[in-house]
């Protein structure tokens, strides 16, 4: 899982630096507005790369660590699944 995240943030990361790279190298030779508009692009895709890259799946629960707190975790777990609580 976090190797398909990796490789999206690269793949979004590599296409800003494309972006960049094409923009100034040839399509200002066409068109300065189009390679202001594919820098502007290229600036938006950093973050939501960054996004990508730290979002949590389905199965990244950030509560799964304990606490500290000996009855709260074993109320967590009891919740979770994880333990049954057996009177």
């Amino acid at each position: 899982m976090y190797a398909r995240r990796r490789r999206v943030y690269f793949v979004l990361m590599g296409g800003c630096v494309f972006l960049f790279v094409s923009a100034w190298s040839f399509v200002r030779l066409f068109s300065v507005e189009a390679a202001v508009a594919l820098c502007v692009v290229a600036m938006v895709i950093p973050p939501v790369a960054a996004m990508i890259a730290n979002r949590r799946g389905p199965e990244d629960r950030w509560w799964d660590d304990p606490s500290g707190d000996p009855k709260s975790d074993e109320w967590w777990d009891e919740l979770d699944g994880k333990r049954r609580h057996e009177d």
